[in-house]
Order: structure tokens, then C-alpha cells, then sequence
């Protein structure tokens, strides 16, 4: 009877894949451990996956998802592997918005167009920023705050032997490429970072804007546009988008002095199509948490050197050592830390590592292929307490 109830309990609670069926076991969902959430193997028609993720702010505002099978609405249409990492800053809302409706505009572009493309891509982030901005408007009087919530956001498909990336913000996608002739692999970024701290991004919006000599501002040693943030691309954000979002009842930390007439921030992806090559070994999809704390190539020889099964668990601890290293302290230390203290030595930290099997990615294998639908966890909270739109006491690291 209590193997029953259980089993009741499992099939209302567990992950629901994109087929509509409920995976069994606390596996089949990633396993939760404190801060912690991993998914330590797993295995896509492209080949296999691991994925972590470590929450330091109070509400996790990194999220992000793996999909794999059909990428269209359409039988038979484009198959395939998407991932999704989006780093959230002023609250979760625009990455958990991201990660309930990206995937479906793909979707339904790549059913428009019949196969996956950069149009299909770019016209997906269009309709996630405009279906975003609608949800601003909707709240604006009530929740003001929300206008000033954003994400970046890291796109990664794989589709008939061609990697596309598209990026806004600073997360970051980074192959590992191996040189036959030395038997190295070499790290290779296959993404742009849009932040300030870059002087070709300055230069960028200096040109876009080349009316406002405060568009770009060296405060507290760190280059923000306005002032206010450092990244110049995302999801959201509206206070920097749409004049009428930047004003009273907006907390007025947000709020600049004078209007403007066109957005200061874009939401336009900056997109790249790889050809994938038999020498291409693995691809990193992280959120700058990771970043802040290891090198491209760091990351890529763990990656190298390491059983494939926890390898996205793995890179996220040693990231958190390298935290824990740079504030003399013990790592066992930092992990008993909880959530929002905790930011205050790391950021949440996404990690998505997706090994490229190229006979796996033959069309004989798609049918074989189970589809796959994750979605990286954190620690589960009321749903009342989900949408803290007061403004944030301290403004973290993309701030």
C-alpha cells in the first residue's frame, strides 16, 4: 500500500519530459543536495550531457534547460540538441520567463521555416523579449520592480552537424578541440560577452549613442553603461529599453535624470553557426559564475582529464575551491554558507558540458534517441515567495 502511495506521489512530482510522461526516480529530475543540484550523466541523440548547478543568491536566478529530440512542432521535422543557460540579475523572473517560453518559440519558428537556422533563432529571442516586455506592462503598476529585472541569455543548437550559438549578455560557450598532431585539446570561445568591461563593447555603445558621454561609467573601478549595469545585452530590463518603464513608481536607483529615445540596452543575439568538426571533442555552456573563477582553457583541460560521468558537478567545485581560495578560506566552509549569505563569495553557477558524438549525430541514430527535457533545479520555495520585485538590497556582479 505504501509502495502505492509512493509511486502516486513520484508520478505527480516527478520530471515531466516533452513526450508528456513522467520520469521515475530522483535521477531521472538531477538530485538536490543543499545548494546544490546535478544531473551527473545523461544521454542525447548528439551524444552524452552533464549538468550542475550551485544557487548563492537567495532566489536562484540562474536557470536553464537541456531538450533534445524534435525541435519543431513538425513530423517529420529538424531534429536536435538545445540548451539553454540564463543568468539572471534583480530577481528571477526574466530567466524563469526564458525558460518557459524560448525553447517553444524555437519551436514554432523552426515549424514555420522547416529547419533550424539564425533567422529561426533570432525571431525566437524577439518573441521571448517582446513576450517579456508584455508581461512588464502587465505588472508595471502593481510591481514596478519587475522593470528593471533581466537576464542574459546563452543559446546552444545542434542541428544537422552545425552548432549554432547565440548569446546576450556574459555567459559563455567555450569547445574543446582536439589537436591530433600534439594530442592537446585546446579551449575555443565560440561566443561574444556583451560587457562593458570590454572596450570593443564601449566603443560599440559609444557609437550607438554617440549623444550621451555618460553612456558608458567607470564607477567604483568597474565600467557600467549608465552607470547602472554592466552588461549591454539581455532579456528584459525594460527600465534601460522603454522610456516609460524608467520612471516613478520605479525604485529611483534605476531611474536616470534624463529620458532617452532609443533603448540603451538591445536584445538583438549575437549569433554564430559552427560546422562540427570530428575534432571537436565537448562544448561548455556557462553562466559567468563559473568564468569569474577559471579560464577557457582551465575548464577545458578538467573537462579533458576527467571522467565524463559529474563532470559539470566537478567543474562547478572547483570553481567554488577558487572562491573559497581567493577569500583564505576552507572550501568545507564555504559550502556550509547558505543561500544569499553566500553570494557574497560566488555567484550562482550553471554548468552544461554536452560531449559531441559525431556518430551519434548520423539521422539513423535520431530515431533510436529517447527525447530528453531538463530543466537544472535549486532549492524549491513557496511560490508566493518567488517574486521579490522590492529592490535589491545589495545589486550582485552583473550590476
Amino acid at each position: 500500500m505504501l509502495a502505492a502511495v509512493m509511486d502516486y506521489f513520484s508520478s505527480c512530482w516527478g520530471p515531466r519530459s516533452r513526450a508528456g510522461h513522467r520520469g521515475k526516480g530522483s535521477d531521472a529530475a538531477g538530485r538536490q543536495e543543499g545548494l546544490l543540484w546535478y544531473k551527473d550523466a545523461g544521454q542525447l541523440a548528439t551524444g552524452e550531457f552533464s549538468m550542475a548547478v550551485v544557487q548563492a543568491n537567495q532566489l536562484l536566478e540562474d536557470q536553464s534547460q537541456v531538450e533534445s529530440g524534435s525541435l519543431s512542432l513538425a513530423d517529420p521535422g529538424p531534429q536536435g540538441t538545445f540548451v539553454g543557460v540564463y543568468d539572471g540579475h534583480g530577481g528571477p523572473e526574466t530567466s524563469r520567463f526564458i525558460n518557459d517560453h524560448l525553447f517553444n518559440h524555437l519551436m514554432k519558428f523552426a515549424t514555420e521555416h522547416k529547419c533550424i537556422s539564425v533567422d529561426v533563432i533570432r525571431k525566437a529571442f524577439q518573441a521571448t523579449e517582446e513576450g517579456f516586455l508584455s508581461l512588464v506592462s502587465r505588472e508595471w503598476a502593481l510591481k514596478p520592480q519587475i522593470a528593471s529585472v533581466g537576464s542574459c541569455c546563452l543559446v546552444g543548437v545542434i542541428c544537422s552537424g552545425t552548432l549554432y550559438v547565440a548569446n546576450l549578455g556574459d555567459s559563455r560557450a567555450v569547445l574543446g578541440r582536439l589537436v591530433k598532431a600534439t594530442g592537446e585539446v585546446l579551449a575555443m570561445q565560440l561566443s561574444s560577452e556583451h560587457n562593458a568591461c570590454y572596450e570593443e563593447v564601449r566603443q560599440e555603445l559609444q557609437s550607438a549613442h554617440p549623444d550621451d558621454p555618460q553612456i558608458v561609467v567607470l564607477k567604483h573601478n568597474v565600467w557600467r553603461v549608465k552607470g547602472l549595469i554592466q552588461i549591454s545585452r539581455s532579456i528584459g530590463d525594460v527600465y534601460l529599453k522603454r522610456p516609460e518603464f524608467n520612471r516613478e513608481p520605479l525604485h529611483s536607483k534605476f531611474r536616470l535624470r534624463e529620458t532617452f529615445q532609443k533603448p540603451i540596452l538591445s536584445s538583438d543575439p549575437q549569433i554564430t553557426e559552427h560546422r562540427i568538426q570530428p575534432n571537436d571533442q565537448f562544448v561548455i555552456f556557462a553562466s559567468d559564475g563559473l568564468w569569474e573563477h577559471l579560464s577557457n582553457q582551465e575548464a577545458v583541460d578538467l573537462v579533458q582529464n576527467s571522467p565524463r560521468n559529474g563532470i559539470a558537478r566537478k567543474l562547478v567545485k572547483v570553481a567554488m575551491q577558487e572562491a573559497a581560495k581567493k577569500r583564505e578560506m576552507r572550501y568545507s566552509d564555504l559550502k556550509k554558507i547558505d543561500r544569499g549569505v553566500r553570494r557574497h563569495f560566488h555567484d550562482d553557477i550553471t554548468v552544461v558540458v554536452i560531449f559531441l558524438d559525431s556518430n551519434a549525430m548520423s539521422k539513423a541514430s535520431w530515431s533510436k534517441s529517447p527525447s530528453v527535457s531538463i530543466r537544472g533545479g535549486g532549492v524549491t520555495l513557496p511560490a508566493k515567495s518567488l517574486a521579490p520585485f522590492s529592490a535589491p538590497a545589495q545589486l550582485n556582479s552583473t550590476y
